[in-house]
């Protein structure tokens, strides 16, 4: 893989952090790399290690986390907030990379990690496959 290759998955990375609560698409997200939807995928999962949808929906999971603390929206409001269009898939991919469901996770107290540094809580708040 070239270093202009490395650059323009970049640019798309940056978009999908930016975007991720738009309606993001794997040909949407090639056009922005410079690259077709296959090889796109496949430089992509090269250089990161996972899917492009999986760092999607894993950005996306990331910022739900943040509006549920937050404790006041609904997890339909959440999911839609977020990005998500379908609660069951969202509640799926959620209980998957966090462990427990949105709701549990909603409910759960969360004031000890409000002293926590946000550049300190996002790297161990992160969700992430098992």
């Amino acid at each position: 893989m070239t270093l202009e290759d490395l650059v323009r998955l970049r640019q798309a990375r940056d978009r999908m952090d930016r975007e991720y609560a738009e309606r993001l698409d794997i040909a949407a997200l090639a056009r922005t790399a410079l690259m077709s939807p296959g090889h796109f995928q496949r430089s992509f999962r090269e250089a990161y290690g996972e899917t492009p949808y999986g760092y999607l929906m894993t950005r996306r999971i990331e910022r739900a986390k943040t509006l549920l603390r937050r404790g006041d929206l609904t997890v339909t409001e959440v999911c839609m907030e977020v990005g998500c269009t379908s609660l069951g898939s969202f509640s799926a991919r959620f209980t998957e990379l966090v462990g427990e469901t949105p709701s549990a996770y909603r409910a759960r107290a969360h004031e000890a990690s409000a002293v926590i540094p946000p550049c300190v809580a996002r790297t161990y708040t992160r969700p992430r496959r098992t």
